[in-house]
């Protein structure tokens, strides 16, 4: 799970931050891939580890302007969590590497799909 580091990393907006999954270096037919093949896919799969507070929400300009607490931001919660295994579109990510390892920025509207292990 994730790196104690990584836990001083803040995600804004509706973008994740993933760690790539292991790929597999053989296709289900036992053949033996390439180094570097997977990272060339468009498609790429990987382990979300945290989340960005969502979309922004206008702010509510109504009678009440005084009010402090009408100035405080409110988002839209995304629908993914971490510990989510997501698949997303690699050309809309953005790869980082932090303290040696890599990663990918992924907003939300290029993720394809979870699997989150819930029952």
């Amino acid at each position: 799970m994730p790196n104690s580091n990584i836990d001083k990393l803040i995600v804004v907006g509706d973008r994740v931050l993933v760690e790539p999954a292991v790929p597999t270096r053989r296709t289900k037919g036992g053949l033996l891939l390439p180094a570097g093949y997977q990272e060339k896919e468009e498609v790429q799969t990987g382990y979300i580890l945290k989340c960005g507070p969502g979309y922004a929400l206008p702010a509510d300009t109504g009678a009440d302007d005084w009010n402090p607490a009408n100035h405080e931001p409110r988002y839209l919660p995304l629908q993914v969590k971490p510990g989510d295994m997501a698949i997303f579109l690699l050309k809309n990510s953005v790869e980082i590497k932090y303290d040696g390892k890599k990663y990918y920025i992924v907003p939300q509207g290029a993720i394809l799909m979870v699997e989150r292990d819930e029952y």
